[in-house]
């Protein structure tokens, strides 16, 4: 008996859209040769794919790409909200990459085409339906941040930074493909929700094959890398600090959105809590107190944001982590976790969004991050961008009146308590506290006495970071939204 495979074009319309955006950035780079075309051409494309995901997940659940029940393409509320978000994110940043483009050290056909291309694969991850979907998309997601990381002519950290981040990625991607591989050997199938029916019929027995095991540990640590978790993290720092600022932003959003949705996608669908439960309750525990207690020795802006991304990663992964424990296997025990992990990650990015684009914006064109006593006084200078940077900076840390970082946490806590992880909650507690003090120490030198007379910011700069503020606010005050959202 043939199987025909069934397709959906309306459920691939994000993708198509995303696709078409680097497409038609080339043809325009190539024929027009004017780089503000090229720049709005990338931007309208970014902002017709949120438009296009946002109808379609509108419209309900679709899927395609399917044979029988196994579907490799699943447009929910989740993938859509992903897409969205992701499209944003590259908007913001593109908005954020004015003085960048203008200083003429970036070639800017090639500059908006890597950055439609990753957003490319931002929007299929979200929607993957098997594994190799799913890494097919994270790796289009990543690979053209290889290059960017490091596009910037003349600058030799940037280079390392490059070569740094290719290295261990390309080592990431090949132990998450060789999990892969070995999952499929010992069940069958790539299918995540067939994978997850055969461990929940097989149950233990198929756990006791030392292969399974070692499949499923491979996949997990593969995807910890991509969220920059504890002990896969050493690459975050460094890679931020040479990246060009706007690159870093998106690396430290878009990237971590991404490697995000894939771990809980292979998390919550195809592999079993019992072994990935306690393995990501670890790293949740690692990754977050490593990353506050080395962010408090920081001096350099970059470093001291990743260092805070490696811990707000942490926070991200502790939901995951309960759900091995008996209240975390309940099904609404489940779904909390998983919803408050994806709305944790959609606040952070909006969060940290606004925090580099007033670093941008408080630094020379095409300068780096900076240390920082160069911000020092900087929202006396500049009050309305010093007010959203320590906005910002507040609710990374989960402090009233940021009102999306406060509500983040307390969802976090919840999902914890909920899954009778109490010890676990207790830790996200006392790191949090660890974490006011850079967060409060930055935004109090943002306020002290200045040092120096700094540029005027560019205009798009103070845009993207009143409308990545803005967006963090307004969700602020209405948080149930995302989450219900984030639960489909």
């Amino acid at each position: 008996m043939s199987l025909v495979q069934s397709v959906d074009n309306v459920a691939l319309l994000p993708a198509y859209l995303a696709a078409g955006t680097a497409v038609l950035v080339l043809l325009v780079d190539l024929l027009a040769a004017r780089a503000a075309a090229t720049v709005a051409v990338a931007a309208l494309g970014a902002a017709g794919t949120a438009l296009g995901a946002a109808l379609v997940g509108a419209a309900g659940d679709r899927r395609t790409f399917c044979v029988g029940p196994d579907c490799s393409w699943l447009w929910t509320g989740r993938a859509a909200l992903v897409a969205v978000v992701i499209a944003l994110l590259t908007l913001g940043v593109l908005a954020l990459s004015g003085p960048l483009l203008r200083a003429g050290r970036v070639p800017v056909g090639e500059y908006c085409f890597l950055l439609a291309c990753a957003m490319t694969g931002g929007v299929v991850l979200g929607a993957a339906g098997d594994l190799i979907t799913l890494v097919v998309a994270l790796e289009t997601l990543t690979l053209p941040l290889y290059v960017l990381v490091g596009l910037r002519r003349g600058s030799l950290p940037g280079a390392e930074a490059a070569v740094t981040f290719f290295v261990v990625s390309v080592v990431a991607t090949t132990i998450t493909l060789l999990g892969a591989a070995l999952l499929y050997a010992v069940t069958g199938s790539l299918h995540l929700d067939r994978l997850g029916a055969v461990f929940g019929v097989a149950g233990e027995g198929l756990l006791d094959l030392p292969l399974a095991t070692v499949a499923v540990a491979l996949v997990v640590a593969g995807l910890a890398f991509k969220v920059a978790a504890v002990p896969f993290h050493a690459w975050a720092p460094a890679t931020y600090d040479g990246a060009p600022l706007p690159v870093a932003a998106y690396l430290s959003t878009a990237s971590k959105l991404g490697g995000v949705v894939a771990l809980l996608a292979v998390v919550q669908r195809a592999l079993p809590a019992t072994v990935t439960g306690p393995v990501l309750a670890l790293l949740a525990v690692l990754t977050m107190t490593v990353g506050n207690l080395v962010a408090l020795r920081q001096r350099r802006t970059v470093r001291l944001l990743a260092w805070s991304s490696v811990a707000q990663a942490g926070y991200i992964l502790a939901p995951l982590g309960a759900l091995a424990l008996a209240g975390g296997r309940t099904a609404d025990a489940r779904a909390g976790a998983y919803a408050a992990a994806v709305a944790y990650a959609v606040f952070f990015v909006l969060l940290e969004l606004a925090a580099f684009a007033a670093v941008v914006a408080l630094r020379p064109a095409d300068g780096d991050g900076g240390a920082l006593a160069d911000l020092r006084g900087a929202a006396r200078r500049h009050p309305w961008v010093g007010g959203a940077f320590a906005l910002a900076l507040i609710g990374l840390a989960g402090l009233p009146p940021g009102l999306a970082g406060l509500f983040a946490k307390v969802t976090v806590v919840r999902a914890l308590l909920a899954g009778h992880a109490g010890w676990l909650a207790l830790v996200v507690a006392l790191n949090a506290v660890v974490g006011l003090a850079y967060y409060l120490r930055l935004a109090a030198t943002l306020y002290a006495a200045p040092s120096a007379v700094a540029a005027r910011p560019a205009r798009t700069v103070v845009v993207a970071l009143g409308v990545a503020t803005a967006l963090a606010v307004v969700l602020g005050f209405a948080p149930q939204l995302v989450l219900d959202v984030a639960a489909r």
